[in-house]
């Protein structure tokens, strides 16, 4: 199959969305505009009335930082005039969900709870220990055929012992044992070697605004 930035942008959505539904932050539709998690999400076009609303129910919900995320093809002067200053670009990249790697007996998966509906769990956690110290985590959400994979880190003291890749293939076959049949994530420069070496490709970029509301 092939997978396209359009497939990157629905997939972290639904992360959103699903981190909204768990944090108890805003999701809502708003005259063309998804927000969730407290951030828009993906427009086409930005209606600066409605931009406006989203702002203002994100601030009346308790958010410090309001965040816009867009393609390229996306005209982002409402989002200038409203005060965002434009942020870091996501490199949305893909690959196939088996990565070919041994498991690392250093992480540990951790899914999450099935739903009140007994429906299985679409996301998992990987928690990474060295030396009886925490030492990174990464998260794996499923969405129809697509693995996203967000927030890996490992902290920097515990950084160029491959438990990056160690986390990458714990989520990553979670999510293939549900039915998972690629994986798509956005990645900085910092992370891109990392993805790289599991088999992910570079297939597009995005970029975001930021808008710091004052307290």
């Amino acid at each position: 199959m092939t997978v396209t930035v359009a497939d990157c942008e629905r997939v972290q959505t639904s992360w959103f969305q699903l981190r909204s539904q768990v944090l108890g932050s805003g999701s809502w539709e708003d005259d063309g505009l998804t927000w969730a998690n407290g951030d828009l999400m993906f427009p086409r076009v930005i209606d600066p009335a409605a931009l406006a609303r989203g702002v203002e129910r994100a601030r009346s919900e308790g958010a410090s930082i309001v965040g816009a995320w867009l393609g390229l093809d996306v005209d982002p002067r409402p989002l200038a005039a409203a005060g965002f200053k434009k942020g870091w670009a996501p490199w949305w990249m893909a690959g196939p969900i088996d990565l070919g790697l041994p498991a690392d007996p250093r992480v540990e998966l951790r899914k999450d709870a099935p739903g009140a509906d007994g429906r299985p769990p679409r996301a998992w956690f990987a928690a990474a220990r060295q030396g009886g110290q925490a030492a990174g985590g990464a998260w794996a959400h499923l969405v129809d055929d697509l693995a996203g994979v967000f927030d890996v880190e490992v902290p920097e003291p515990f950084q160029r012992r491959g438990l990056g890749t160690g986390l990458m293939q714990a989520v990553c076959a979670a999510a293939a044992s549900a039915g998972a049949r690629q994986v798509v994530l956005n990645s900085t420069p910092a992370g891109y070697a990392l993805y790289r070496r599991c088999g992910l490709q570079r297939i597009g970029t995005g970029i975001t605004w930021w808008l710091h509301l004052p307290s």
